[in-house]
């Protein structure tokens, strides 16, 4: 597999190689084709966790830049309302509803952007779960597997 600029991707061919490192070590009632599948399987969920929260990740930069280029554009549109504004009566009452509206966009962005980064957390510990549950059952299955070879094979 040629060398990609993903640092999510991998080449999982390599597990063939401990595939055959472990075949000198059979262990009865143990499938090794079995156990290096569910290594793989485990790798394969880290990946797209990482990739999930990765993803996440950007996204949330993105919304923040988002943000702050409104912010920006807002903080300029302000202080020429700001400069046009007639008496100094006229200016602290304007300061104080660009404050009370700074203040209440802040909160609101803050909470989107919590909101954002529970999301991409939450999908990517859903991955990790739902693998972790599959590896369970698949070592319960081969306990059993290998429990029956050995009552059949006495």
């Amino acid at each position: 597999m040629a060398k990609s600029s993903n640092p999510f991707e991998y080449d999982f061919s390599a597990m063939t190689d401990v595939t055959k490192m472990f075949e000198q070590y059979k262990m009865p009632g143990i499938e090794m084709d079995k156990l290096v599948d569910a290594q793989r399987k485990n790798i394969e969920a880290i990946t797209s966790a990482n990739r999930l929260a990765f993803e996440g990740m950007q996204a949330i930069m993105q919304r923040q830049g988002e943000i702050l280029r409104q912010s920006m554009s807002e903080a300029s549109k302000v202080m020429q309302d700001m400069a046009a504004a007639g008496t100094p009566e006229d200016r602290m009452a304007k300061q104080a509803d660009v404050m009370k509206k700074a203040f209440e966009t802040a909160l609101s962005n803050v909470k989107e952007l919590a909101e954002m980064s529970a999301k991409s957390n939450t999908e990517a510990m859903e991955t990790i779960n739902k693998r972790v549950t599959e590896s369970l059952d698949e070592v319960r299955e081969a306990v059993q597997t290998a429990a029956k070879q050995t009552k059949g094979g006495k």
